[in-house]
């Protein structure tokens, strides 16, 4: 799963610096699935409070769980839809995506969802194949 790059912004990269605000939009027309839970999840953060909130349903396809993949294994996309939705993007598995506030009072929370335990925990047979 790639980007899809307009010639503009291949333009930009080739010159130098890329306008992040443009490719955050290039993140969210070439995974939209991906753009979709995480901005939900963000929605609900704020809605709801709390420190934490996440998604533990299954994409509905692999092209679904390939986008999540991509946006958040992809340093450059986490860090930019990071500092574009405020908020720490967390990751268990193929598909439990979890934003977390910025506000320190939460790191407590955010070790423990991201620790070897919580990992080793929220493991099940039928993710074995993603």
């Amino acid at each position: 799963m790639s980007l899809d790059v307009s010639p503009a912004l291949l333009e930009q990269a080739e010159r130098g610096e890329v306008d992040e605000a443009e490719f955050v939009d290039c993140v969210r027309t070439s995974l939209p699935y991906a753009w979709e839970m995480i901005s939900s999840l963000v929605a609900q953060l704020k809605v709801d409070g709390g420190a934490f909130a996440d998604n533990q349903t299954p994409p509905p396809d692999e092209q679904a769980r390939g986008q999540l993949l991509r946006a958040l294994a992809s340093d450059a996309i986490r860090g930019a839809l990071q500092r574009h939705f405020g908020v720490r993007l967390a990751f268990q598995n193929c598909h439990r995506v979890a934003v977390f506030p910025l506000d320190s009072s939460v790191d407590e929370s955010l070790t423990r969802f991201t620790s070897v335990r919580s990992q080793v925990l929220n493991q099940s047979p039928e993710f074995r194949d993603c």
